[in-house]
């Protein structure tokens, strides 16, 4: 056979097995219609485990404050370019001197799905809040809620599938990672795509970049670095999936000597050598050998100091010596979302209304208040999604739509605001301004 022959060949038998997708440059088969009617069908065993099943922390108990509380100054940030604010998830007092003016409400997006699962926090750079809804598209508006340019990459075949995006801001790109398996990395200026990758297997990680590397995980607890260039694949460690999927992000974070510190749904954490995947420690948190242990499994993220490592993992806080590995100190309390480390004092919301604030170098509570009881009996029936610290208050979010106020100083509640729109994601705050973003695309703004 002549090479023309071959050519002609080899085009043929493609375009009669593949299609090309020219919006995404990706090409479609059978086995993705499969692994697509695979997934479409484990979101709905989700959903329906969901209407079975819900984590309720065992910790009830309150508790007056013990001594005095010390905050840095509050810093004010210009930006936040990814989940957890930096490369650490280090938070502390940000700057947000006044909330009783609402200088935005808007809606953005479309969610087209009715699943009740946390949604990444919008982002903000330049003046510029990106954020996505559950159809996938991702929006870029400005500081009046008027849309600069929104992005989809998705064809036909991936409509009917829930996405959940993670996404981060890395010099001029925008870098996404889903639910479906694709990242890919479009424009900041424009929106345009640069380039995207089928990875095969969902996501299940919140996305960091460090030194030009992504780092990701997978459903199957997959640990994968790719390059911020072109989407390769830079090195993988592999490890053992439990057999219920998370049904939440799990965290990453990369300290500041680039060092990868991830925790995965069996409760395993790791520390990595961010250059080359080598494991230099790992420490299995949840110390069980029963099978159904990992079983929707949640943590909040993992948060990097100086020479700790905080984090919750199922119904336990943890304190990790960073070099080492070695456990601190450990506590029957667990948080939603982001702690907050600042000078001696961690400040943690639990999923059920507990607001908690533990010493940094024992663990010990300092005080414990249930901030839903300002609300009314019937609507305490509820979660925190998430809760973030601005200028010596704790601002929390709850899925059934109220904004608490707590003192950090006190740890008392102070007041509340109805928000109205279910809440899914943690708060933001960025240059004095709160931003919080419902579950019904609504994205709200506060000074």
């Amino acid at each position: 056979m002549n090479k023309k022959s071959l050519f002609f060949f080899l085009t043929l038998f493609l375009l009669n097995n593949c299609s090309f997708v020219p919006a995404t440059g990706i090409w479609t088969g059978e086995n993705e219609e499969k692994r697509i009617g695979k997934l479409e069908k484990e979101q709905v065993k989700e959903r329906n485990r969901e209407k079975i099943y819900s984590i309720s922390s065992d910790y009830v108990f309150e508790k007056n404050l013990s001594k005095k509380i010390n905050l840095l100054k509050p810093n004010q940030n210009l930006s936040w370019k990814m989940p957890g604010f930096n490369q650490q998830n280090h938070l502390s007092n940000l700057y947000l001197p006044e909330t009783s003016n609402r200088f935005l409400k808007k809606k953005v997006g479309k969610n087209k799905f009715s699943l009740s699962k946390n949604t990444s926090s919008p982002l903000v750079y330049e003046s510029n809040i990106f954020l996505s809804d559950n159809r996938g598209t991702i929006f870029n508006i400005n500081s009046f809620g008027e849309l600069n340019w929104k992005m989809n990459i998705y064809t036909k075949i991936y409509k009917r599938i829930y996405k959940n995006l993670t996404f981060s801001v890395f010099e001029n790109n925008i870098y996404i990672a889903d639910n479906i398996g694709f990242i890919y990395a479009i424009s900041i200026d424009t929106g345009k795509l640069v380039w995207i990758k089928n990875h095969g297997v969902p996501f299940k990680s919140k996305i960091k970049i460090f030194d030009n590397k992504i780092f990701l995980m997978n459903q199957d607890n997959k640990i994968i670095s790719f390059s911020t260039i072109d989407g390769s694949v830079l090195w993988t460690i592999p490890s053992v999936s439990s057999f219920i999927k998370t049904q939440n992000f799990l965290s990453l974070a990369v300290s500041k000597q680039g060092d990868v510190v991830v925790i995965t749904s069996l409760g395993d954490l790791l520390k990595i050598n961010s250059e080359n995947g080598n494991i230099k420690w790992s420490l299995n948190t949840l110390g069980s050998t029963l099978p159904d242990i990992t079983d929707f499994f949640k943590s909040s993220d993992i948060v990097i100091t100086d020479k700790s490592v905080f984090f919750s993992a199922q119904s336990s806080f943890f304190s990790c010596d960073l070099n080492s590995g070695y456990i601190n100190w450990r506590l029957e309390v667990s948080s939603v979302g982001t702690p907050i480390v600042d000078k001696n004092n961690i400040f943690i919301v639990t999923e059920n209304g507990f607001f908690v604030i533990l010493d940094k170098n024992n663990g010990q509570i300092i005080s414990s208040v249930n901030i839903l009881k300002i609300l009314k009996l019937k609507k305490q029936n509820t979660k925190v999604a998430g809760f973030i610290m601005g200028s010596e208050k704790i601002y929390s979010v709850t899925t059934n739509g109220y904004l608490i106020i707590s003192s950090a100083i006190s740890g008392k509640v102070e007041n509340f605001v109805k928000i109205g729109d279910p809440v899914t994601s943690a708060p933001i705050i960025t240059d004095g301004k709160l931003f919080i973003y419902t579950q019904n695309s609504r994205i709200l703004g506060f000074n």
